[in-house]
């Protein structure tokens, strides 16, 4: 196995091509940055007669400004300052996406031989040769052309309106499809950042000498020793789209060089329609999914209703005040590789550092039956960067929660040596049973779970018993479980249940610690390579009373750790892993919440164990492999998968294996979504299908278009719990019909 990684990189590099450079820098003052095409991070500081490639993206600070060249058609793009937006071309059109900011183009018609458009996330403006200023308030959701010669038009892409602009003329384009075109005022165009006055005519614009061969490859050798010397970090997939500064070894990496998705419109209205299974019993739904996007704004709304087949409403999503809380499915604003981001609400594939302790978490495993308010947030300053994590701000009320922090510093951009630390903290693991009626006995235990006042039935009749400082109900009471009618205090056959499991009374907490290192050994335009080591410590303290545990630990080494990605094709990853004492790698993962804490109810008692008391019951030191890879098929589907081998001394084995495929239904009519998975971590065989385990998870979606906006949605998962007495499978069914406006 170790052969094919390493004859993959050998050919990859051997291969590698460089992206297409279809401009330079011509001037530039302050903080001007380059994030490369498929780069995550704007990491390059541009010079004057910095090439720009195809696909490559610009970032003006605060008091700077850029002037940029096509070296084809010799139009010029002036950048104020505050400014964010990319160089897209392809074989029919040149487009300049802005995503904040302001520009100025002064476009020509001489040699050019395409299209030359402006794009924002509410406009289009189309222009064959023209000079003219282009701005987007992402905040605001507005934008502001202003012609200063020539015509071009403006497409507004919500309400499909279309207005021609003149010299002289305006318009107001926003995001609830507004073309507001009225005459230009003074100061409409913006200043020239280089600090021409716009009344007054521009010297003309000295144009730099058409490079031969030979420069234009000393430019790209340049380009490749910057790219190499940059450290940039791989996007990773959530529910909607954000990229991640941080690689995960859950899931396979995605693409690095991948097409940059469209931009979302600013109001989206989802209307679901169908059943779902809760708690056992199914419930019609009726969900109302408004979302909003305004720039590096976000939020999105979960307005449902569940009625019973007598037409009565579940009340338990509407009579708390936190249930308004689980209303906003999220909140986030920016992305991982901005310099401040941050989510609130629904997380998946959540993953801190190289993912030893925690890798591809979700707390939507349950949903919607247990809807979970989780944080994950950063920043970057400098050479420093930060990440917190938190998986449900409501178990946090109660005492614990699983929380993850982790901080980085890179030595510089000659050394892009990084360091990483990571802490993880459950700290209760019992928080994360259901207690309905907060009386701290979790429902699984609790004879009257809708009644914080009861909690014991010995007998099961229905009557309450009068022990354990139960309210004596008014009726009497049968607490013998005998079904006679001699009174308890004269029966001799008195045989009561205990005083169930409580909460308030036991805590266990399950925490780690991680020190990693990495380098990226090859950063190109078509191939990259990093190297990485990493030191993983779990523990877990000793607990006594009603529950108890001993306190075991266990430590989990990756040397050398491997990832390469090939074009926008192929991402592999390699690892050899040692483990010694009680130590499972990704701990915490996708299914933790499952197995966070099971139960094992037998004749007379009930015994509680914690995940660490069900998977780490050797100690034996072992030793293997782990490897990922992830394929995008001609944009047709993309594929996830990765797969683990540890071995010790005799025949302590343990593996693991994750899948993921997703169908790119535009490319199939009648077919809206397309999705299958499937998990199984720490078991001896991950590919028994026919015996599955605790830490077996499969699921699938499936979408059938209806028609134009009218999709019929199946959502199936399953996952397996402990009764004491075997596994019963749990499983969780939405079909729905899912309208979009």
């Amino acid at each position: 196995m170790i052969k094919k990684y390493f004859i993959i990189i050998f050919v990859s590099i051997s291969t590698v091509l460089f992206a297409e450079t279809i401009g330079r820098v011509m001037k530039s003052n302050g903080v001007v940055l380059i994030k490369p095409v498929g780069g995550g991070t704007y990491s390059i500081n541009v010079k004057p007669g910095q090439a720009v490639s195809n696909g490559d993206a610009i970032r003006v600070g605060e008091g700077s400004f850029a002037v940029v060249i096509y070296l084809d058609d010799r139009s010029v793009i002036k950048v104020r300052e505050n400014t964010d937006f990319q160089f897209i071309d392809s074989q029919n059109t040149r487009v300049i996406r802005i995503e904040q900011g302001t520009t100025l183009h002064n476009v020509t018609t001489e040699g050019r031989t395409k299209p030359y458009r402006v794009e924002t996330p509410v406009s289009v403006a189309s222009v064959k040769g023209t000079e003219f200023s282009a701005s987007h308030d992402p905040i605001a959701g507005v934008d502001l052309f202003v012609g200063k010669s020539g015509n071009f038009d403006v497409f507004n892409t919500i309400s499909g309106m279309t207005v021609n602009v003149g010299p002289g003329q305006k318009v107001v384009s926003n995001v609830i499809g507004q073309l507001i075109p009225a005459p230009a005022q003074p100061g409409d165009y913006p200043e020239d950042p280089e600090g021409e006055s716009p009344d007054e005519p521009q010297e003309e614009q000295e144009e730099p000498e058409a490079p031969d061969d030979t420069q234009d490859q000393q430019e790209q050798q340049e380009q490749r020793q910057q790219d190499t010397q940059t450290e940039e970090q791989r996007p990773r997939r959530e529910p909607e789209p954000e990229t991640t500064s941080e690689p995960a070894d859950s899931q396979p990496d995605e693409p690095q060089v991948a097409e940059k998705p469209k931009p979302k419109k600013p109001f989206n209205l989802g209307l679901g329609v169908g059943s779902a299974t809760i708690d056992g019993a199914i419930y019609n739904q009726i969900a109302l999914r408004p979302e909003l996007s305004f720039g590096k704004l976000g939020l999105g709304l979960d307005l449902v209703l569940y009625i019973d087949n007598e037409g009565n409403i579940r009340q338990d999503e509407w009579d708390e005040a936190s249930d308004f809380i689980d209303k906003f499915l999220y909140i986030r604003w920016g992305e991982k590789s901005d310099p401040f981001w941050f989510k609130w609400g629904s997380l998946e594939n959540v993953t801190l550092g190289y993912g030893g302790l925690l890798a591809g978490y979700s707390n939507m495993m349950e949903f919607p039956s247990v809807r979970k308010v989780g944080i994950n947030t950063g920043m970057t300053f400098g050479n420093f960067g930060t990440e917190l994590f938190m998986s449900n701000m409501k178990d946090f009320s109660r005492g614990g929660t699983l929380l993850g922090l982790r901080g980085t510093y890179k030595l510089s951009d000659a050394i892009p040596l990084t360091f990483g630390l990571n802490y993880v903290i459950d700290m209760n693991q019992f928080s994360g049973l259901k207690d309905a009626d907060k009386d701290s006995y979790p429902d699984m235990f609790d004879d009257f779970p809708n009644d914080k006042d009861y909690w014991n039935d010995t007998d099961g009749d229905g009557i309450v018993d009068k022990n354990g400082g139960n309210k004596e109900p008014d009726n009497g009471w049968d607490i013998d479980g005998d079904g006679d009618n001699i009174l308890d205090s004269i029966d001799n056959d008195l045989n009561l249940k205990p005083t169930p499991f409580s909460l308030k009374d036991n805590t266990a907490t399950a925490q780690g610690f991680a020190i990693d290192l990495g380098y990226p050994i090859l950063r190109s335009k078509a191939f990259s390579l990093e190297a990485y080591m990493e030191y993983n410590k779990l523990i877990f303290p000793k607990v006594s009373g009603d529950y108890t545990r001993k306190a075991i630990d266990g430590t989990g080494i990756t040397v050398p750790g491997l990832r390469a990605g090939l074009f926008s094709f192929l991402n592999v990853s390699f690892e050899y892993r040692i483990k010694q004492g009680f130590f499972a790698p990704q701990f915490f993962d996708g299914s933790y919440d499952l197995s966070r804490v099971v139960a094992e109810f037998g004749e007379s008692e009930t015994i509680i164990r914690t995940k660490d008391q069900v998977i780490l019951v050797d100690s034996s030191n072992t030793a293997g492999m782990y490897g990922s890879a992830s394929a995008n098929l001609f944009n047709l589907v993309n594929f996830n998968a990765s797969y683990a081998s540890m071995k010790g001394e005799g025949d302590v084995e343990y593996n693991s294996f994750t899948a993921l495929i997703n169908v790119n239904a535009e490319n199939i009519p009648k077919l809206s979504v397309a999705q299958a998975y499937y998990q199984r971590n720490n078991d001896k065989n991950p590919f028994d299908f026919k015996n599955p385990s605790m830490n077996t998870i499969f699921g699938y979606k499936v979408g059938y278009e209806v028609s134009a906006g009218v999709s019929l949605i199946w959502d199936f998962r399953q996952f397996y719990r402990d009764t004491g007495t075997g596994l019963e499978p749990v499983k969780q069914t939405t079909i729905e019909t899912a309208f979009n406006f």
